[in-house]
């Protein structure tokens, strides 16, 4: 019996480079296994729809689905948007099992994707106690979202950082000011001769582009890349798909 279909569901984006980067995540989740069918979906901006994708997929035969979010957080998308999709489809397409999968973090390999991407800015694993680290995402309203993140910190932090801060490209937070300059120039204030930036995001677009934008404006010494393609990144999908499935019969977690 073949293994359910990966659907990876992102948000999509007019900017290009999105769906460009998730394209090739999901083709390097493909290499990592050859066996299994790994399908895209966008809920905006970007063909195809989930709704289209789970369309072929019901006309071409297949039984089962795990509907991945590409998310890093349980926000908004992961609690309304994806799971109102998905009910929809599965009222459209009763053939069709769709089992949906967790949210990419928290996860141990995120925080090696994002500290693979700051070595390869020109960060060394020895001048981790002398540097400090933004740890700028996207940002979102859902106080357990912001709770995640502030988490990630804390545990960067226990890594070996000289500290690590939380900034946010689109929501302020209560206490001050988290826009990633005002959190480079603070570091600086409390003696932080070196500070970097990096994006906890996973593809480039308008939200990334203001957190490049924010470390430039203040000076930070060392901007990473989004998390993209990454290795553990892709190993980390796989992980989500794994664990939807329940071990005894193949059932997915609805």
């Amino acid at each position: 019996m073949s293994s359910p279909v990966l659907l990876v569901i992102a948000h999509g984006s007019r900017d290009p480079r999105h769906a460009a980067t998730v394209h090739a995540l999901t083709a390097r989740v493909r290499s990592l296994r050859p066996g299994l069918r790994v399908e895209t979906g966008f809920l905006e901006f970007n063909a195809p729809s989930v709704p289209r994708v789970l369309e072929r997929l019901a006309a071409e035969g297949a039984g089962e689905v795990v509907a991945l979010p590409l998310l890093l957080t349980r926000a908004f998308h992961a609690k309304s948007d994806i799971p109102s999709v998905l009910r929809e489809a599965r009222a459209r397409l009763p053939r069709l099992r769709i089992g949906q999968a967790e949210v990419l973090g928290p996860s141990p390999l995120l925080n090696a994707a994002l500290e693979q991407r700051l070595y390869e800015a020109g960060v060394s694993p020895g001048e981790k106690s002398s540097t400090g680290l933004v740890l700028a995402s996207a940002g979102s309203t859902d106080p357990e979202a912001i709770a995640v993140i502030a988490e990630i910190a804390r545990e960067l932090r226990h890594t070996g950082w000289c500290a690590v801060r939380p900034a946010f490209a689109s929501a302020a937070v209560a206490g001050g000011s988290s826009r990633t300059a005002d959190v480079v120039r603070a570091l600086r204030a409390d003696g932080v001769r070196r500070v970097a930036v990096a994006p906890y995001v996973i593809a480039p677009g308008r939200l990334p582009d203001r957190i490049a934008a924010g470390a430039e404006e203040a000076g930070a010494d060392v901007l990473a890349d989004v998390l993209g393609p990454s290795p553990a990144l892709a190993r980390l999908l796989l992980n989500r798909y794994d664990e939807a499935l329940v071990p005894v019969g193949g059932a997915l977690s609805a």
